[in-house]
């Protein structure tokens, strides 16, 4: 299965987005130097599959057509040593589909003549808003000179074109998203039978890290979080740098990237051969709390009522734990929502409010935090949404008491 099979289909649906007389550019990501490695812009590489820098793509819909042209950086023979070549345009259009392939330093001169020529109206770019205090991003500088060379053009926000698309995944997405989520599991896997206590918790990434290049996988979907005791009560802890205790549990919150797609999994599990009393029965509560909000998922549900449900079982949880005497205090255990759209971005552009339809891509992923106790257990898993209800993605890594002690004993007896 190859992109450039699905690349017409989504400029199909694109044009359905547009109305005649507007037009989309996109960037694609700059060049990165030193030890960093290229990651390319998501939109610009669910429209192309090129994964090079400082290109650009131009689409106008005009009487019902699109037009589309790809501009990619030009070969310079002596800098070829140096770097490398450039992508040759029949390379290009090998991959993208794209015919019309012409060189980045015509752009500038280009833009303003297609935009009048085709009278567009409405440019939509792939922009980002920057902070106040930081300079103008360059394509949102773009946009601010675009409105000036045409004046009476509009410049707006592409995510708001291409969430519909993006948020129903194609066969090829789906196979990306199952190769980053197996190599993860895979990763997992290794940490379960062979993390013991007194090893530091980066030790644990690295074992995930390894089985990823290993599987040709380069690039992880987000930073990974390997949080064990106290630290698994942190959202967002990714320092990944403390000695790895006895009688505790490590929080893995982890997930490959493929072609861009990515992996999100989080599994919570003892470092010794059995959770501890406590542990065990706050995972139990987060675990058959994870298993009732699967069980809602189907087209037409929305995630505003996985989110409230959800809420409403950490509250009586929190109440069976012992940890509140108020519902209002749930939120002390409990501070994130039940998940989000996955995809290009681990946080994709599907909206937090969305009814559930076929073919998107959802976690589900129940937590609490007692920092008090040195507890922290969260239990997250890929959704596929089908027509008849879901396919949870990453089935197969286990998250069960039974699973992972039956695992931790025989890894600590080899």
């Amino acid at each position: 299965m190859e992109i450039r099979d699905f690349i017409p289909k989504r400029f199909e649906k694109l044009a359905e987005q547009l109305n005649n007389n507007e037009a989309v550019i996109l960037f694609s990501n700059d060049p990165v130097h030193g030890v960093n490695r290229f990651e390319q812009d998501k939109n610009f590489l669910y429209f192309t599959g090129l994964e090079i820098a400082n290109a650009r793509l131009v689409v106008v819909k005009n009487s019902d057509k699109l037009n589309s042209t790809l501009y990619i950086e030009r070969n310079i023979p002596e800098r070829i040593v140096w770097d490398g070549a450039k992508m040759y345009p029949e390379e290009a259009t090998e991959i993208s589909t794209i015919k019309n392939v012409q060189f980045t330093d015509l752009f500038e001169a280009n833009i303003t003549t297609i935009m009048a020529f085709n009278g567009v109206r409405k440019v939509y770019c792939n922009y980002q808003i920057g902070e106040m205090n930081k300079p103008l991003d360059s394509r949102l500088f773009f946009a601010e000179e675009l409105k000036k060379r045409v004046p009476g053009i509009e410049v707006g926000d592409f995510t708001d074109i291409v969430r519909p698309l993006r948020q129903i995944k194609d066969e090829f997405e789906l196979e990306q998203l199952q190769y980053a989520i197996d190599v993860t599991g895979q990763g997992l896997d290794e940490i379960f039978n062979y993390a013991e206590a007194g090893m530091f918790e980066f030790e644990l990434e690295a074992m995930l890290y390894n089985e990823m290049l290993s599987s040709g996988f380069r690039f992880w979907g987000f930073t990974p979080i390997i949080a064990s005791g106290k630290n698994a009560a942190t959202l967002h802890y990714i320092d990944n740098d403390t000695e790895i205790d006895k009688d505790t549990m490590v929080l893995c919150d982890v997930g490959a990237s493929s072609y861009g797609y990515s992996a999100d999994i989080t599994r919570t599990f003892p470092i010794g051969e059995k959770f501890t009393p406590r542990a065990k029965e706050v995972y139990q509560e987060v675990l058959a709390i994870q298993k009732e909000i699967i069980e809602m998922i189907k087209p037409g549900v929305s995630m505003m009522q996985l989110n409230d449900k959800t809420n409403e079982l950490i509250t009586k949880a929190c109440h069976k734990l012992g940890l509140i005497k108020e519902d209002s205090e749930f939120r002390k255990y409990y501070m994130h929502s039940i998940g989000h759209h996955l995809g290009l971005d681990t946080h994709d552009v599907g909206a937090r409010n969305s009814n559930l339809e076929a073919g998107m891509v959802i976690t589900i992923e129940p937590g609490l935090y007692i920092p008090e106790e040195s507890i922290g257990v969260r239990i997250e898993d890929d959704i596929l949404v089908t027509e008849s209800g879901y396919k949870v993605l990453s089935g197969a890594i286990p998250k069960e008491v039974s699973e992972l002690e039956a695992i931790r004993k025989a890894s600590l007896h080899r």
